[in-house]
């Protein structure tokens, strides 16, 4: 198995719903062993370049947390955020091993 990085792109909820919650809840139960780790979600960001240091509080499509999870192909991986609760986009990333 390999490893794959989903990272949440949209707007993040500032104060969770309880249906929410459920909602991702249940998604994450029904990753079950592929889920290596369910994640978090991001607060406030920036981002740091050769160029100087940009604020990301007004970032269109902001990356709002990630999950990590195991499978076979990238394909794979992309078929795990079936029923996913982030509607907005979700980027998908294999991990390579070092």
């Amino acid at each position: 198995m390999k490893k794959f990085v989903f990272l949440y792109q949209g707007q993040g909820l500032t104060e969770p719903t309880a249906d929410g919650m459920k909602a991702w809840g249940d998604w994450f139960a029904s990753l079950g062993e592929q889920l290596v780790d369910g994640g978090n979600p991001f607060g406030a960001g920036r981002a740091v370049t050769a160029d100087g240091v940009t604020d990301l509080s007004n970032d269109a499509a902001p990356i709002t947390g990630y999950s990590i999870v195991n499978a076979a192909d990238l394909d794979a991986a992309q078929e795990l955020l079936a029923g996913c609760p982030m509607s907005t986009g979700v980027r998908v990333y294999e991990a390579l091993p070092m």
